[in-house]
């Protein structure tokens, strides 16, 4: 078996036969990154989990590869809802991909977990043609960064603009961003470790859409990131749809697909 690492053009790279090694790769970064800058990566039960009380992004919280028996995979999502619950969670969320057993979507019916969202997972294969409009970020650039994640994703608040500064000071975090007068148009932001990269945000300001920009900023995240030594670099984006052409058009490909489970821990919480 050829390492997803040693050969990123391996054109058997996307194999399906491989997507759990490479799905394995790709999760264990994406755990290290929600963990920023105080949360923790364990196991509960059959899963690997991060947990991180100051992380207000989606993949802050959130457990993957649960693989094990029907009767271990039940016992692991029941304590999945008190560790979410423990950290002050509403909900407990796990992204099953070819790392968590096949038999899952009836367990988590069975456990009371509903599937709420298809996603692929997505591999860079092409060459990057650096944008002149694409600059790294600054720390002058926070706020406006927080602003257009925000609307993004529907955030607010203190605690946000808190924990996007401890992102910009951790060396394995990657933002870059593009100008719009004295205001920015749009960043991406990416995180690095153990030589894989994931590009995790990409968002242009609404006026600004339609120009280029979003596949300009994902090049420019992309180059940070293999400069700061990734071999592979994934990123995620829901199934079908535009997001998932304009992933294709920025150079990725298909890896696997992931789907979300979630389950509501709200009479759980201290």
């Amino acid at each position: 078996m050829v390492d997803p690492l040693r050969d990123p053009d391996d054109p058997e790279l996307l194999d399906p036969y491989r997507a759990r090694d490479l799905a394995g790769l790709v999760e264990a970064v994406r755990l290290a990154s929600g963990a920023v800058r105080y949360g923790k990566v364990g196991r509960v039960g059959v899963a690997r989990v991060v947990v991180n009380r100051d992380n207000p992004l989606p993949g802050g919280n959130h457990a993957c590869a649960v693989y094990g028996s029907s009767a271990e995979v039940a016992g692991t999502l029941m304590r999945l809802e008190q560790t979410f619950a423990d950290v002050g969670r509403a909900e407990a969320v796990l992204y099953a991909s070819p790392t968590t057993v096949a038999e899952i979507e009836g367990i988590a019916d069975d456990t009371g977990w509903h599937a709420v969202e298809e996603s692929l997972a997505v591999v860079h294969r092409g060459e990057v043609k650096p944008s002149p409009l694409v600059r790294p970020a600054r720390d002058t650039d926070l706020e406006g960064i927080a602003e257009l994640l925000a609307d993004d994703l529907g955030l607010g608040g203190t605690r946000l603009l808190r924990h996007l500064g401890q992102r910009l000071d951790d060396p394995r975090c990657v933002f870059v961003v593009v100008d719009d007068g004295d205001r920015l148009g749009g960043f991406a932001s990416g995180f690095g470790e153990r030589r894989v990269g994931l590009v995790e945000h990409v968002v242009v300001r609404p006026a600004r859409r339609r120009r280029g920009l979003g596949g300009a900023l994902v090049g420019g995240v992309v180059t940070a990131l293999r400069q700061a030594g990734a071999l592979l670099v994934a990123s995620h984006v829901a199934e079908g749809g535009g997001g998932e052409r304009f992933v294709e058009a920025c150079g990725f490909d298909v890896g696997y697909p992931v789907t979300a489970y979630a389950r509501r821990v709200d009479e759980l919480l201290d």
